[in-house]
């Protein structure tokens, strides 16, 4: 691992990744509610926000849009990808190098591995690859730790992602980005697990303010390191409010009631879930 406190992509020891590779992994089908952010431009402005550390995105979309947000933005290169077309058991073809990430401007370099897939051994190999090329431009790694394939009947079943957040930490990745293992005494296992390697939580489906936050909450609690996070910020109609909320419950580690209060309009009635949870 690097020490990455000093990385551009670490704020006060804690990541909000701000994801968009979902273009290439699900398709349009993500942009039906939010038409306007088939626009990359338009996730570019919202990853300008204080609380963003870094924004993933593959490489025609850094190439084409990232130098317009150079100063505001921290770039981190999603190597590998693949379409959600592929019906193959899960692998990811690897669609850029280092090499060419870093003369792009990249901050950090992004991996997915499918541990569990029968590619695995090729996967683990690659990152190799890549976590050593990185090393010599002095780029922070993030692996998706992602278990998956046919012997995997459930992903997210705390032992797997334990194990996943391990993988991360074995094979030399500083950050790992896992899903949630359903509650917060899993998740710390997950993060001890992980020994001094940043964990952080992904983002997931859209859920409500409050389902998200607390989930977030919950997370950073039992020891992850923030977040990353893609539909769960840019298919809200105002993002910027969710991001303020996540500034909140991240950095300052106010819970997801205070977040949501705080960030309320003054003649705005606060929803159900966070009355209910605050009584």
């Amino acid at each position: 691992m690097l020490p990455i406190d000093d990385s551009p992509i670490v704020r006060d020891g804690k990541s909000l990744i701000l994801a968009m590779d979902h273009g290439l992994e699900h398709g349009p089908v993500d942009f039906e509610e939010v038409p306007e952010k088939l626009d990359p431009s338009t996730v570019f402005e919202t990853a300008t926000h204080d609380a963003v550390t870094a924004m993933a995105v593959q490489k025609g979309i850094a190439e084409g849009y990232y130098p317009s947000y150079e100063d505001d933005v921290n770039l981190l290169a999603k190597l590998n990808g693949t379409s959600n077309m592929w019906m193959g058991e899960p692998d990811s073809a690897v669609n850029w190098s280092v090499d060419y990430a870093a003369e792009v401007g990249a901050d950090a370099i992004g991996f997915t591995v499918y541990s569990g897939s029968n590619h695995e051994v090729e996967m683990f190999e690659e990152f190799r690859d890549v976590q050593e090329k990185a090393r010599e431009y002095d780029l922070p790694v993030v692996m998706w730790s992602y278990p998956r394939g046919q012997g995997l009947k459930n992903d997210t079943k705390p032992g797997t992602i334990s194990y996943a957040t391990r993988i991360g930490l074995e094979l030399g990745a500083d950050i790992a980005k896992v899903k949630y293992p359903g509650d917060p005494e899993a998740m710390a296992h997950a993060c001890k697990a992980a020994g001094d390697m940043n964990v952080v939580m992904s983002g997931g489906s859209k859920t409500s303010d409050y389902d998200f936050l607390s989930t977030v909450e919950a997370a950073v609690d039992a020891g992850a390191k923030g977040l990353a996070v893609g539909r769960n910020v840019w298919q809200r109609e105002d993002p910027t409010r969710i991001l303020d909320a996540l500034e909140k419950v991240i950095y300052e580690e106010e819970s997801a009631e205070a977040a949501l209060e705080s960030v309320s309009d003054e003649d705005e009635e606060p929803t159900d879930a966070a009355v209910e949870a605050a009584e």
